[in-house]
């Protein structure tokens, strides 16, 4: 999965993220039940692994930290990118972009194949 992708999913889950808890905010009684978006989103982003039947146990791990490690720090770095672009925003007292302003001009700046 090209970086550019991973932007655009690691953003989609903070805004699934957030959009729930502005609706636990807006609604504390109700049953808010999750979409299933985010572990969908997480799904997609993580490479799936075979095992050989007859790996060892230190096989299999060699083989799922070989796998995941890489897509882990690219989500990580994704994240980190995107915290980093809110964080920003946040200390410079700028009240005039919410959150999902930002979130949004994130994922519109990767899907124009925007480069960090």
């Amino acid at each position: 999965m090209e970086q550019r992708e991973i932007m655009q999913r690691s953003v989609g889950i903070l805004t699934e993220a957030l959009e729930m808890r502005r609706h636990i905010r807006e609604n504390p009684d109700a049953d808010v039940t999750r979409s299933g978006a985010v572990s969908k989103l997480l799904e997609e982003m993580l490479p799936h692994i075979q095992l050989p039947a007859d790996a060892s146990v230190r096989e299999v791990a060699d083989i799922v930290t070989e796998k995941l490690g890489p897509a882990i720090v690219q989500i990580t770095s994704a994240l980190t990118h995107a915290f980093v672009q809110l964080a920003e925003i946040h200390d410079e007292g700028r009240t005039d972009v919410s959150s999902a302003d930002v979130l949004r001009a994130i994922s519109l700046h990767y899907e124009a194949g925007g480069k960090r």
